[in-house]
């Protein structure tokens, strides 16, 4: 597949960007409270974070899957992030990054994250042509996350049930402009933290 239809959007600023995580309420209530992650989360799980809003409401149901019912957004800094993709493995075996599959089985046990690519998704949260990037944190990965990568969280699962809303009314305009502002995200030097997820450092593709 060409990193062509792949693409990293997200909401961001000079030194933030923001992803999405949905929990059940006993974890996201102590963690918008505080700002960050109670003591006692879980480090020892995979931990995916989503830069996609869309997606996020793809994955969650609008916020309405049992243990996702509360939708957050996390702004981290985006030096952590570039950090996550400099040391990430792509979940799949892709004949166009790894010599053989054997190679791409090591990468996956040197990496403390993942990178998976899944199609991007319209307000119906339909399959859209290009793709998503989903990152999976373990290990120091996710110590780092929870650690010095988050600055702010936001509960917005009252906007994801108004956008929601919206859609099921027919008021796809208006659903529109309430969704998070998300740009193709400028992937830094050196180009092999692109390549190494299979990303183009500033994505071409359009919404």
């Amino acid at each position: 597949m060409s990193s062509d239809n792949r693409q990293i959007r997200a909401e961001y600023d000079d030194s933030t960007l923001t992803v999405y995580q949905a929990y059940p309420p006993h974890i996201a209530e102590p963690t918008v409270e505080r700002g960050g992650f109670p003591d006692w989360y879980n480090r020892g799980r995979m931990t995916w974070i989503k830069p996609s809003f869309r997606w996020m409401m793809y994955r969650s149901g609008w916020a309405t899957k049992p243990g996702q019912e509360r939708v957050l957004a996390i702004r981290i800094r985006r030096d952590g992030f570039e950090w996550a993709l400099a040391h990430a493995a792509l979940s799949h075996f892709d004949p166009q990054l790894h010599a053989s599959r054997d190679a791409w089985r090591k990468s996956l046990r040197a990496s403390p994250v993942r990178v998976q690519w899944d199609p991007e998704r319209d307000l119906h949260l339909a399959p859209l042509s290009y793709r998503a990037i989903q990152v999976g944190l373990s290990g120091p990965a996710v110590t780092r996350y929870v650690d010095d990568w988050v600055t702010a969280v936001e509960d917005v699962t009252d906007l994801a049930h108004e956008i929601h809303t919206l859609v099921r009314q027919g008021d796809l305009a208006q659903a529109a402009r309430l969704l998070p502002v998300e740009h193709a995200y400028p992937l830094p030097p050196p180009p092999a933290i692109g390549a190494r997820v299979h990303a183009p450092r500033l994505s071409r593709v359009s919404t």
